[in-house]
């Protein structure tokens, strides 16, 4: 089922939209009468932590893994595996350009069916010069340079190798990316034989260690990772997260390529994976490695990033989310997030405003207490697991509260962004994450 490019024209008006629908759900309760003004609150919390609860439960460490890993040391798989194609889009990546490529020569696959491909986006540091001395030691490297001034961000970067480019899947990592070597073996052998269109990767940090910051983004990314396999065993979404993506070919041209009007490439393309009735699968071990950020600034800045996108995703596609191309279950489950991880923020920073001028308690402080709840659950069951990556955070009482205050910080951006949204027009930059070479 082919789908259009999606323009994401009037994303202000939208965003101006959401924040009224918002704020008048954040004063309603606040007009009621104060023996029932807990009710949409307590209703919203049964509801929504009702499901949230089913999601965390039905994840499975041994859910949408390869049961048979001796199938990929076999002759007869190895004989039939398609053309991989490797892609990695990279700016200013000085620090870490050498260990990528020695991690990119190490992936375990024949290598008349892979190929190697770099694209430096208008790098103004380094990373041309020592791109050009490493193409010549490594000719299995191909190295595609756009100037600074190219359109499309990321996406433009990724679709811009395309046509010089011919295998049935690809595989995206970003420049800190580190990995098992027999990582891809392991990922298309789960897609052939799952028949998945996409295969994501379990996100882990590499410098978890570093401070309490990194700390918490590795635990936040476990969480991640058993939400989302919860919703897919649940018959819902599962979504792309950018790094450590598997993608087949012709269902990416089916979706029109990588999005070029969106900041967050990833979340935009699982939308339309979902549209066409792609199934995107999320793979626990072995995970993909990467950076935390380190500082508090960095995070904000990713953050805010992450939460524009993810938005503007929702205001793009909203009228196919709603058609017959979903199933109900599907809706529902969009339906639970979406007023989880987008609306109750906002509400929820709507509701203390309006608590602070009335004199009053805040009222939606039922539903944040169960998704705080869930979310600790989730923390919990996702360092409780074995990795075949880095060593998780330990999940005892400390870490998982501190954790649980860590995630707050999506209180705050989230309104923040929305309000940004609904004032300016949005310019499309790549605002990369730096990376240190941890």
């Amino acid at each position: 089922m082919a789908l259009a490019k999606i323009s994401g024209e009037n994303r202000r008006i939208k965003s101006i939209l959401f924040l009224i629908c918002c704020a008048l759900a954040g004063i309603f309760p606040h007009l009621m009468e104060p023996s029932k003004n807990l009710f949409p609150s307590i209703i919203l919390a049964v509801l929504l932590g009702g499901y949230g609860l089913r999601v965390v439960l039905r994840d499975r460490r041994d859910n949408y893994q390869l049961q048979n890993e001796y199938l990929i040391k076999s002759e007869k798989f190895v004989e039939t595996l398609p053309k991989v194609d490797v892609l990695v889009a990279a700016r200013d990546e000085e620090n870490v350009i050498e260990r990528l490529v020695s991690r990119l020569l190490s992936i375990e696959y024949p290598e008349e069916k892979i190929s190697l491909w770099i694209i430096d986006d208008g790098s103004q540091d380094r990373t041309p010069d020592l791109l050009k001395k490493l193409r010549t030691r490594f000719s299995r490297i191909n190295v595609l340079s756009r100037p600074l001034i190219s359109d499309g961000g990321k996406s433009g970067a990724l679709n811009s190798v395309l046509n010089k480019t011919d295998g049935e899947w690809l595989f995206i990592l970003d420049a800190d990316a580190q990995l098992q070597s027999n990582v891809l073996l392991r990922a298309i052998a789960l897609a052939l034989h799952g028949g998945w269109s996409a295969v994501q990767l379990r996100k882990s940090v590499v410098n978890c260690e570093l401070n309490q910051i990194a700390s918490y983004q590795a635990m936040e990314m476990a969480m991640d990772a058993v939400i989302q396999r919860g919703r897919l065993a649940s018959g819902g979404v599962s979504e792309l997260r950018g790094n450590g993506q598997l993608i087949n070919r012709k269902v990416l041209e089916c979706c029109g390529g990588f999005n070029e009007q969106t900041i967050t490439d990833d979340l935009d393309l699982s939308f339309r994976f979902l549209l066409t009735r792609s199934p995107i699968v999320i793979m626990w071990d072995p995970p993909i490695q990467e950076e935390a950020v380190e500082s508090l600034s960095a995070l904000f800045r990713q953050r805010k990033r992450w939460a524009e996108g993810g938005l503007q995703r929702f205001f793009d596609y909203w009228p196919l989310l709603i058609s017959k191309r979903l199933s109900k279950f599907k809706k529902i489950d969009l339906a639970c997030f979406f007023l989880l991880q987008y609306v109750l923020p906002v509400v929820s920073f709507i509701d203390f405003i309006v608590s602070i001028i009335l004199f009053e308690m805040p009222l939606y402080w039922p539903l944040s207490i169960v998704a705080f709840s869930i979310s600790s659950l989730a923390f919990w069951k996702g360092c409780s697991q074995n990795s075949e990556g880095p060593r998780l955070p330990s999940p005892n009482f400390i870490n998982i509260l501190g954790a649980t205050i860590y995630l707050a910080h999506w209180f705050i951006v989230i309104p923040y962004i929305v309000v940004k949204m609904s004032l300016f027009r949005k310019t499309l930059i790549w605002e990369k994450t730096d990376h240190i070479g941890s």
